[in-house]
């Protein structure tokens, strides 16, 4: 049953924390304050909020895409505020114009039935959706159209890291998206387990990844830098710390990153990562091939220790690991390793790696030395 709270009741909390009494001068005053100090606290909450300057705030189109959607919702933000305004405007009046008084005072104009009236009130409207739906529509469509050269990704989505392929470049990367400015990023969206979304607040909207089903957005950065995504559709325990990176930089140092990426997979393999079952999960002799991920997956669901995890052959090129939440530095390397649950409650690691379970394959100090000093080479 949902509770409903009235403005009355709310005054009555805020007097008798302030400890003053809702009859005297006084109260009512300290009680005027106290609801001018709230109000003001509320707005400077939401104006917060509205920072071009925050890491995640869509006030800050960094691409055409971001901008397109931005003036999108200026439109029709301000209609709404029209509407809003002449609305609320037209009831305030009509309470105070026609309120109760002791002389019984004016009785409103009865305009049922005025057909004038009841035309102008249907057309108008009409009108306000129509300034809304042209625009919304023609923005539909030019962002459903990819465009020439464009960079090919597919983003597939797992409880609770991003997975992005490289399709024409043949690489396989995890949490940190590396693209070059002033070129377009054609992305194929899918998901082989729930339902997340894939939001760039300042390169582009949020758009779902479906299992079964694949979807498709574009985006483009017009400057080089660090830009921060999030998954925005709740997909489980670690839904709030499934993140990751957009890195935009020059051509050159692109075309650099691609080719260090393309290179070989380091030349050897530490006896840990192999015995202790890492290898089940994690690729670290190249780019996955296709299907790699879901013959995993497929794996898991049928009762094997196996899950799609992200491809490590590259670690050490990504300043963030973990779903993008951690840095990746020595110290974290290891907490996470020794214990992945005290930084991310609900991860498949901990679920799923026999060396957590099984007392003959758990990991001793020596061993996860050695796998940071193994991952952190992977260069």
């Amino acid at each position: 049953m949902r509770a409903v709270v009235s403005p009355g009741f709310m005054k009555q909390v805020v007097a008798r924390t302030l400890n003053i009494g809702t009859t005297s001068k006084t109260g009512r005053h300290i009680q005027a304050k106290a609801w001018i100090a709230m109000a003001l606290v509320l707005l400077a909450t939401v104006w917060s909020g509205c920072s071009p300057s925050d890491p995640q705030s869509t006030f800050d189109a960094a691409g055409p895409i971001a901008r397109e959607q931005l003036w999108l919702f200026q439109v029709i933000f301000w209609a709404a505020t029209v509407v809003f305004i002449i609305v609320e405007g037209a009831l305030v009046y009509a309470l105070f114009r026609f309120r109760k008084k002791s002389d019984g005072g004016p009785l409103p104009v009865q305009a049922h039935g005025k057909t004038s009236l009841e035309i102008a009130w249907t057309i108008i409207p009409i009108l306000l959706l129509v300034v809304i739906m042209v625009p919304t529509v023609q923005t539909i469509f030019r962002h459903a159209a990819e465009p020439d050269n464009a960079l090919q990704v597919t983003v597939v989505g797992h409880q609770w890291w991003f997975e992005f392929n490289y399709t024409d470049l043949g690489i396989t990367t995890a949490n940190e998206l590396r693209i070059p400015v002033d070129q377009p990023v054609h992305v194929k969206l899918e998901s082989d387990d729930v339902i997340h979304s894939f939001w760039i607040p300042k390169l582009a909207g949020k758009t779902d990844l479906v299992p079964g089903n694949t979807n498709t957005i574009w985006f483009e950065a017009e400057r080089p830098g660090l830009y921060y995504g999030q998954c925005a559709e709740f997909c489980g325990t670690a839904h709030a710390q499934m993140r990751f990176q957009v890195i935009a930089e020059d051509q050159a140092g692109f075309d650099q990153w691609v080719r260090n990426q393309q290179m070989g997979p380091a030349t050897s393999m530490i006896p840990e990562f192999g015995i202790k079952g890492c290898a089940v999960c994690h690729t670290v002799n190249g780019s996955d091939k296709e299907g790699t991920q879901t013959a995993r997956a497929d794996g898991f669901r049928s009762g094997l220790a196996q899950f799609p995890a992200p491809n490590l052959t590259h670690f050490a090129s990504r300043g963030t690991f973990a779903g993008g939440i951690l840095d990746r530095t020595d110290e974290n390397l290891r907490t996470w390793i020794t214990d992945p649950d005290s930084l991310k409650s609900g991860n498949r690691m901990s679920e799923l790696a026999a060396a957590y379970h099984n007392p003959k394959q758990a990991l001793t100090e020596s061993d996860v030395n050695a796998l940071v000093g193994y991952l952190q080479s992977l260069t």
